[in-house]
C-alpha cells in the first residue's frame, strides 16, 4: 500500500497575504539512500517525484481513499494575530 502525507505548505518569507493555499498530497518514499558517486540522496521509488495539489483537505482525503493510499494529515498551525 502506498503511503502519503496531506498538508498545507508553510508560507515563504516573501508571502504576507491570507490567500487560500492548496492542500498537498505527497508520497512518502520507501528507500532513500545516498548515491555513491555524487553523495546526493537518491531513491528507486518514482512516487517521490509526484506532488498532487487539492483545493480542500476533504478532496485530498477522498482521492487517497479512492486510490487505496494510506495517508497522514498534518494540520496547519493556527496563526496568532496581534
Amino acid at each position: 500500500m502506498k503511503k502519503a502525507k496531506i498538508y498545507i505548505p508553510a508560507k515563504t518569507a516573501t508571502q504576507s497575504g491570507d490567500g487560500k493555499q492548496k492542500w498537498i498530497l505527497e508520497f512518502i518514499t520507501k528507500d532513500p539512500s545516498i548515491n555513491p558517486l555524487m553523495g546526493w540522496e537518491t531513491s528507486t521509488d518514482t512516487l517521490e517525484e509526484i506532488i498532487l495539489k487539492f483545493q480542500t483537505k476533504e478532496k485530498a482525503i477522498e482521492y487517497a481513499k479512492a486510490n487505496n493510499i494510506s495517508y497522514t494529515i498534518i494540520e496547519p498551525k493556527k496563526r496568532i494575530r496581534y
